[in-house]
C-alpha cells in the first residue's frame, strides 16, 4: 500500500521551490487573498482603479511619515497594521481565491480590503512579489 501523498512530497529543499523571507511572504499572501482578482477588477474598471490609486499614494505618505521604505518589509509591515485592524472590526479577509471578481463587488468592499489591493498595486508596480 502506498501512501499517495507522498507524490506531492519534495524531495529535498532545493524541489521545494526559494524560500521566501517573511515580508516577501506576507505580500505574496495578500496577492492570493485579495490582490490577483482586486486588480483584475480594477483593471476592468477605470473607477475601481482610480480610488486604488488614492489609497496606494495614502500608503506611500503613510509609510513615509512612519520613516519606512518602500519595500517587503514596509509594505509587509502596513499589510499586518490594515488586517490586524479589519479582523478587530469584525471583517475577515478572505482566502486565497475567494475573494470578488466582478468590479461592482470591489465598488462596494469595505476600507481594510481596497486598502490591502492598493497596497498589491504598489507591491507589484515596484517588482516586489
Amino acid at each position: 500500500m502506498t501512501n499517495e501523498f507522498l507524490a506531492f512530497a519534495p524531495i529535498s529543499a532545493a524541489a521545494a521551490g526559494p524560500v521566501l523571507d517573511p515580508a516577501t511572504a506576507l505580500l505574496d499572501e495578500m496577492m492570493a487573498r485579495v490582490g490577483v482578482d482586486g486588480l483584475a477588477a480594477a483593471f476592468a474598471d477605470p473607477g475601481l482603479l482610480a480610488r486604488l490609486d488614492q489609497h496606494a499614494a495614502a500608503i506611500r505618505e503613510a509609510l513615509e511619515h512612519a520613516g519606512r521604505d518602500l519595500d517587503p518589509a514596509g509594505l509587509a509591515a502596513y499589510a499586518r497594521s490594515i488586517a490586524a485592524a479589519a479582523v478587530r472590526m469584525g471583517c475577515t479577509l478572505p482566502g486565497p481565491g475567494e475573494a470578488p471578481t466582478a468590479p461592482a463587488a470591489w465598488l462596494t468592499a469595505d476600507w481594510h480590503h481596497l486598502r490591502l489591493v492598493a497596497l498589491c498595486l504598489i507591491a507589484d508596480e515596484a517588482a516586489l512579489l
